[in-house]
């Protein structure tokens, strides 16, 4: 097994092409028309963003910024408001929401008036299914018995909690100090309250972090009982993320080091009743996720592995992407732009993408990879219209790693080796044809 491929720089795959490879060729014109040209019986998510925080985790790469105070909150829900309304004019006819997903930042920084506001705008524009799955994403250090009253009042029914270590050595490291205690308490408030789905984030590769201070970490999670668990590898773009020139390089754990931390985390997930699903994601056996796994629906998005199936998913907020039939749409990262385009009358679209019939093709092998570890290329390409020969390019990446161990491919059938499921991105990379562009702006393929 080649050592390199530990430090290599590969995407997540919750997209493909992947974000860096939007341009301004797509623009807000498009985003008009691709909304005015989807069916009515097309089924949708939507996604919120939310770039606020009261303070800084200095190994955050999401699009946010520090806010102490909620004028600057209040001044952005005006315009986030007028985008929502904006873009549920276009289409024809209401459309059909399955799934809704707050995230940010820190999406519950919101008074709880406000959010049960934004909640009855998007309900007002909006059908949502009766069973719609509204997800919101929770920094419990900041969560206040009112608003935890206000999600469950509002119809939350997922709770996806930050958690990222527990060990205090690595929370004074990315400055992020969260007990234990504190994060059972918002777990029982919210379970008394009714929002029953819980998911934890765990993050690896942190600065300071052993495979001990994981396990200890999974150890107190799973005291808590949640239904997923989600676990990332800390992706170091200080280039791109200034805050984190907080985290020194040499603190960090190498290749090596990152996936010990993994494959300990896994295995102790797994001991513990947990279903280990794709690359990074765990949920109980009855969970509606694993169940998806088994049955082969899972899918992938931009929050990571889902059940979400919807053709379409709307991006309202800064930074936040859409994906429709058509392609993909990126808003204006910063608020600032954000803003000036919502007062201009203008759709705040800074970037897309126009799919092609291979990017679908493309993309979809790599999705079928990135959640079942495995693809019927032959399969892939009748679903598509398309000859197998559109993909030979993936030959010679494919034959190396089948030497190497990591994969059998027999010319049709490609399976990821039980032992090397932690180099999936890998091999999902070989049907990426963009990726020599931007590897740089990705995360250590382990």
């Amino acid at each position: 097994m080649q050592p390199n491929y530990l430090d290599e720089r590969l995407p997540r795959y919750t997209s493909y092409p992947t974000a860096p490879h939007f341009s301004t060729a797509v623009g807000a014109s498009d985003y008009r028309r691709w909304l005015a040209e989807l069916p009515a019986e097309l089924d949708v998510s939507l996604y919120v963003h939310v770039p606020f925080c009261r303070s800084m985790c200095w190994y955050c790469g999401c699009h946010t910024t520090v806010a102490l105070r909620d004028g600057p909150i209040e001044a952005y829900l005006a315009s986030l408001r007028r985008e929502i309304e904006a873009v549920a004019a276009l289409p024809a006819w209401p459309l059909h929401v399955r799934h809704l997903h707050f995230g940010g930042g820190t999406p519950t920084i919101l008074r709880p008036e406000d959010f049960a506001g934004l909640l009855a705008l998007l309900r007002h524009r909006f059908a949502f299914a009766p069973d719609a799955e509204i997800a919101v994403e929770i920094d419990p250090r900041r969560m206040a018995p009112a608003m935890i009253a206000t999600l469950a009042s509002q119809g939350v029914n997922r709770a996806s909690i930050g958690i990222q270590s527990f060990d205090p050595l690595v929370q004074r490291a990315i400055n992020r100090i969260q007990s234990p205690q504190q994060t059972a308490e918002v777990v029982a408030g919210l379970r008394k309250a009714g929002v029953a789905a819980i998911s934890f984030d765990l993050i690896y590769g942190l600065p300071g972090q052993s495979v001990g201070s994981c396990i200890e970490t999974v150890e107190q999670c799973l005291a808590l009982a949640p239904d997923r668990i989600s676990v990332f590898g800390y992706a170091h773009l200080p280039g791109f993320k200034k805050h984190q020139r907080r985290i020194a390089e040499a603190d960090l754990p190498g290749g090596e080091a990152r996936r010990a931390q993994a494959e300990a985390i896994a295995q102790r997930l797994v001991a513990g009743g947990f279903v280990r699903i794709g690359l990074d994601h765990f949920a109980r056996p009855r969970d509606p996720m694993a169940i998806a796994w088994k049955e082969g629906r899972l899918h992938r998005n931009f929050q990571g592995y889902t059940t979400d199936a919807c053709q379409a998913l709307l991006g309202f907020g800064p930074s936040a992407i859409g994906r429709l039939p058509q392609g993909y749409v990126q808003n204006e990262p910063v608020i600032g732009p954000y803003r000036q385009s919502i007062a201009a009358g203008e759709l705040p679209v800074a970037r897309g993408y126009r799919l092609s019939a291979e990017d679908r093709l493309r993309g979809d092998v790599i999705e079928r990879l990135m959640c079942d570890m495995k693809v019927d290329i032959e399969a892939a390409c009748r679903r598509h219209g398309l000859d197998r020969t559109v993909l030979a390019d993936a030959g010679p990446a494919l034959r190396a790693l089948a030497s190497e161990g990591l994969i059998a491919f027999d010319g049709t059938h490609l399976q990821v080796a039980p032992q090397a499921r932690w180099m999936v991105r890998k091999v999902a990379s070989a049907f990426d044809a963009h990726l020599q562009r931007s590897a740089r702006r990705y995360s250590p393929a382990a």
